[in-house]
């Protein structure tokens, strides 16, 4: 019998938690993946295509998913052209609020043939407020030190929480709010703003 969505939401935050060592395969499964998005869907909705989040840090320890944040043209458009197609080829697809509340965006789960989570897709508008992640994801490269921390927090957490996606995702949350801001002052300096134009910064 087809599971309800609620169900279905249950069951994914349900899933396990499990924080790893960084594994150098990632930005590639990043890139194989993102090539696969633009061949698979309409060139006319797709506009970035960014690897973000842990995985996207070289030597960050984390869950061994990919996360990729997609700028669509229209999430409407989206919803009833790229939801059908992606579905067809396997992908869970939820209509997921960016943190607590509305907004809300399109999120898939890619798995691999035993199950086990491979990719997140988050699919937003150029407006969403999860592209000041890449701020975060541009900071824990520049300061190893600061994404050693992020990495000795997470592990805590999985152990706190190791079935329980939303309650590690709320107690991170404090700490990633914290770094992005600190991280958009540091690209907003005149000194990075110049690099940034040079076409060498954030």
């Amino acid at each position: 019998m087809k599971k309800t969505l609620q169900q279905r939401i249950d069951a994914a935050v349900r899933e396990e938690i499990r924080v790893v060592d960084y594994d150098p395969a990632w930005p590639g499964q990043f890139a194989e993946e993102a090539a696969f998005l633009r061949a698979r869907l309409p060139e006319s909705l797709l506009k970035r295509i960014e690897h973000f989040g842990s995985t996207a840090v070289p030597g960050l320890a984390a869950k061994p998913v990919v996360d990729i944040l997609v700028e669509v043209r229209s999430l409407q458009e989206a919803r009833a052209i790229i939801v059908p197609l992606l579905e067809a080829d396997g992908y869970e697809y939820f209509w997921r609020p960016e943190f607590e509340g509305p907004p809300y965006y399109a999120w898939f789960i890619k798995r691999d043939p035993s199950g086990k989570r491979t990719h997140h897709i988050h699919m937003v508008e150029r407006d969403s407020s999860l592209w000041d992640r890449l701020y975060f994801r541009d900071y824990l490269r520049a300061f190893p030190e600061e994404a050693e921390r992020y990495a000795a927090l997470k592990r805590a957490l999985a152990g706190q929480f190791p079935q329980d996606r939303v309650g590690y995702t709320r107690q991170k949350s404090g700490y990633i709010n914290s770094v992005t801001l600190k991280a958009k002052g540091y690209y907003s300096s005149p000194h990075k703003a110049a690099e940034k134009n040079n076409g060498q910064g954030h």
